[in-house]
């Protein structure tokens, strides 16, 4: 049984389609946490890997956001190579809670907000949801604080002292645990499908760096942790090691 009355949210992209040969990379917390990343999008440049389309499912940067150029010097080669394959590849870009506020870095890009989120596009016949992974059963705490970075104008206004405060948190991310166990996985993903109408026959979301499908629910290997991407590939989606993908 869907909830929160998001019936008509659910058909903004329906006549879009998941096409065969499209990637998808969720929660590679660059630059901290690893180049896999960097080096995807390089070989995708030089054409040793190719894509029909690629999915970004969010908290693809550590911590990236439209309020400067400081922001974005931290990883301004991986946004730099992500801004020219966008000029000949069809991307798709879910932000995350670690990347928001991405159109105006990223023109090109399909981006979706999370307000946006989740979206409908077709595969193979089916209906299929597609999501950070953050939007549902997250608790009224983290609302407030989503709604503080996403959608209020605090970090803007913070813009005189933000090269210490990023300074602080830059450091503070690039030591972060990330990678761990998720215990009662299960219970959540129930909890999260309730929020999705019947009629979806799939739901992808990343967040939760797990690799995993439960029923109709997949949550995405991480790219910094299991350093592994989702590869279509007729009607399943393949988790495939990144120095594994060839042309």
């Amino acid at each position: 049984m869907m909830k929160n009355g998001a019936d008509s949210q659910f058909s903004i992209l329906n006549s879009q389609s998941i096409k065969e040969g499209a990637l998808f990379v969720a929660d590679a917390h660059y630059p901290h946490h690893g180049d896999a990343f960097l080096d995807l999008l390089k070989r995708m440049d030089r054409g040793e890997i190719t894509a029909s389309q690629l999915f970004l499912m969010g908290d693809i940067f550590d911590l990236l956001f439209d309020c400067g150029e400081y922001i974005r010097s931290f990883s301004a080669e991986a946004i730099a190579l992500l801004q020219k394959l966008s000029e000949r590849i069809e991307i798709h870009y879910f932000e995350g809670n670690h990347d928001f506020r991405l159109k105006n870095i990223f023109p090109n890009i399909n981006v979706y907000f999370r307000k946006m989120q989740p979206i409908t596009m077709q595969w193979d016949g089916r209906s299929v949801g597609l999501s950070h992974g953050d939007r549902y059963d997250a608790g009224i705490g983290y609302e407030i604080f989503t709604y503080v970075l996403r959608d209020s104008p605090l970090l803007c206004l913070l813009k005189p002292w933000e090269k210490p405060l990023l300074d602080r948190e830059m450091k503070r991310l690039g030591t972060k645990k990330i990678c761990r166990s998720y215990q009662g996985f299960e219970a959540k993903v129930r909890r999260i499908l309730s929020h999705y109408p019947d009629s979806v026959d799939l739901v992808i979301e990343g967040h939760f760096h797990q690799g995993r499908q439960i029923g109709k629910y997949i949550s995405l290997p991480s790219l910094a942790c299991q350093g592994e991407i989702g590869v279509v590939r007729g009607k399943s989606i393949d988790f495939v090691a990144l120095e594994a993908l060839r042309v």
